[in-house]
């Protein structure tokens, strides 16, 4: 009798205490009470961190909700698609008493991909209850990392890049004018900088034995025809844009349809370029030179003064004549314009208007002198800005051993570009693809039709290769490094017929399908540069540039 007694109470205790631990996982329902059914959360291969960036190929994707749900309706109301809404094959399973959704794609995922994860609004709970709101999650896959071309050697590859680049400017030129069109989708749109770019990679084409000297000859005396005979200009200077088959302006924008001085600069760069390397005593190379020294001696420099001011302007308009009044001040690209204005035999400016105007006699916001990532910046705003900056003039200047009283050009494009780089490696932002061997921020087109001017100061996470290709002088075992990742790493998405294109972005990955002169030109003229000097040389062995930069205040060796 008393085992009976010591044996009915440990009975009773196991027996509520089963009864307390089912009515915790499955509680009756109460009269009166709704069901709440929400989408709770996602983890991606155990990782609930968004946004869901660098995911396996072969991940398993995690959806919790708050209450079991009904697997049936699971199976049809939970699932993957692409980015562009095709549905991927999944296996679906569950976890967490059914909370818990796992979905698995049964064949591997592509690299690099974007996908959704679709959670419909018509999906049920255990109780058929309905969800609350639907819910898509976004994700995208890893970098394939492998070697998408047959390794060859770094001549061989600077070669490659080179002249697959040239043929933008040679095989897709206008083929009335010759001219460099602004981008591959402008039809009759051409630009004169980017063309001023083209000529120095004709120039370049020739060297190299891509085209022949006769070959480039014969397009750059078209495109010099044309701009003599043909283009429009005001008081001698070419507007931005042109209509490449009748030389009409085509407006930049709604008051700037006229004259642009610092496009007709980098024009102006690369015929002086054309003059010196077509030498020859013959009646063809004479002839060209005759008609280049034509274009540059008619340019109105000094007018674009607006009467005495110590400053160059950069705009004018035949409607609407100075109205955007935008001065030009340094530092940025736009020095080959003083330049070219203190060379002129015709219409040349005083020192006066560098020194007060160009360089804001020595003064902020043309000095910087502050220290990042240990290197100091001469010149130039925070950080030093983008690339282009240290790129367009200096297509040309040849920046090794040059000096003044404000800089020593050698640091100042080499600090600049290490600066670039610097911050890409570190990446503040933690945007994914950037790297020592991933970097370059300077003006590119970006996702959804924009165009800026990326910096470590104005970085929307897109990588433009002419920053870090047009900086081989620079940083030639960075850029070698950087123009290795873009070839045999991305060569299936970025590189294509007329060499890389114009931007991208790994983060939230998406490509350009664009090319643009004024990025295209830097990459094939600095990268011979870098080799052989070629565009530098050309261009400082003319007479009346030499004279000057040294009245500017400029000493180098070949000064």
């Amino acid at each position: 009798m008393k085992y009976l007694i010591v044996y009915l109470p440990l009975l009773l205790v196991f027996s509520c205490k089963k009864a307390d631990t089912l009515s915790t996982v499955n509680p009756p329902p109460q009269p009166g009470v709704t069901e709440s059914f929400n989408y709770v959360s996602t983890s991606i291969n155990g990782i609930a961190v968004l946004p869901f960036k660098n995911v396996s190929k072969n991940p398993a994707l995690k959806i919790k909700f708050s209450v079991p749900v009904s697997r049936t309706s699971a199976s049809q109301k939970v699932g993957l698609t692409s980015f562009s809404g095709a549905s991927i094959a999944v296996a679906v399973n569950f976890d967490n008493g059914d909370s818990s959704v796992v979905i698995s794609p049964q064949s591997d995922l592509q690299f690099l991909t974007r996908y959704k994860i679709k959670i419909d609004a018509g999906l049920l709970s255990a109780k058929n209850t309905a969800l609350n709101s639907g819910n898509e999650i976004g994700f995208y896959t890893t970098l394939d990392s492998s070697r998408k071309f047959a390794a060859i050697s770094d001549n061989a590859l600077l070669d490659l890049v080179q002249q697959q680049t040239l043929k933008y400017f040679y095989d897709f030129g206008h083929p009335i004018s010759g001219l460099a069109r602004e981008r591959n989708t402008s039809g009759d749109l051409v630009t004169s900088g980017g063309s001023g770019f083209g000529v120095m990679a004709m120039i370049t084409g020739v060297s190299r034995n891509f085209i022949t000297r006769p070959q480039g000859l014969s397009r750059i005396q078209t495109m010099v025809g044309f701009l003599r005979n043909t283009a429009q200009t005001f008081h001698g200077v070419f507007p931005h844009w042109l209509n490449g088959a009748t030389g009409a302006v085509i407006p930049f924008s709604p008051n700037d349809n006229g004259a642009d001085l610092v496009e007709t600069a980098f024009l102006a760069e690369g015929l002086i370029c054309a003059r010196q390397y077509f030498n020859g005593i013959d009646a063809a190379e004479t002839a060209l030179r005759t008609d280049i020294n034509f274009i540059i001696n008619r340019i109105e420099w000094d007018w674009f003064r607006q009467g005495s001011q110590n400053v160059l302007t950069w705009h004018w308009s035949p409607n609407y004549g100075f109205v955007i009044n935008q001065q030009i001040k340094g530092w940025n690209e736009t020095l080959m314009a003083y330049v070219l204005a203190k060379s002129s035999s015709t219409h040349s400016i005083p020192t006066s208007v560098y020194t007060n105007g160009w360089a804001s006699n020595g003064t902020a916001p043309f000095i910087n002198g502050n220290t990042y990532y240990g290197l100091q910046l001469p010149l130039g705003p925070n950080l030093g800005g983008p690339l282009f900056f240290e790129h367009y003039s200096f297509l040309g200047i040849n920046p090794t051993g040059l000096t003044d009283a404000y800089a020593n050009y050698t640091n100042q494009t080499k600090n600049h570009t290490l600066i670039n780089y610097n911050y890409c490696k570190l990446n503040p932002q933690n945007y994914y693809g950037y790297s020592d061997s991933c970097w370059g921020l300077t003006a590119s087109d970006i996702p959804n039709g924009g165009y800026t001017a990326s910096s470590p100061t104005n970085d929307v996470g897109v990588i433009a290769p002419t920053a870090a290709l047009a900086s081989f002088p620079y940083t030639p075992t960075e850029s070698m490094k950087a123009l290795k990742f873009f070839y045999y790493v991305l060569g299936d998405k970025i590189w294509k017929q007329y060499g890389f294109v114009d931007a991208f972005k790994l983060d939230d990955p998406w490509f350009a399908d664009s090319f643009l002169a004024i990025d295209q030109g830097p990459i094939i003229v600095n990268i011979e540069n870098y080799r052989t000097g070629l565009m530098w040389n050309l261009f400082t062995s003319a007479p009346e540039v030499k004279s000057a930069m040294s009245s500017l205040g400029f000493s180098a060796p070949y000064l």
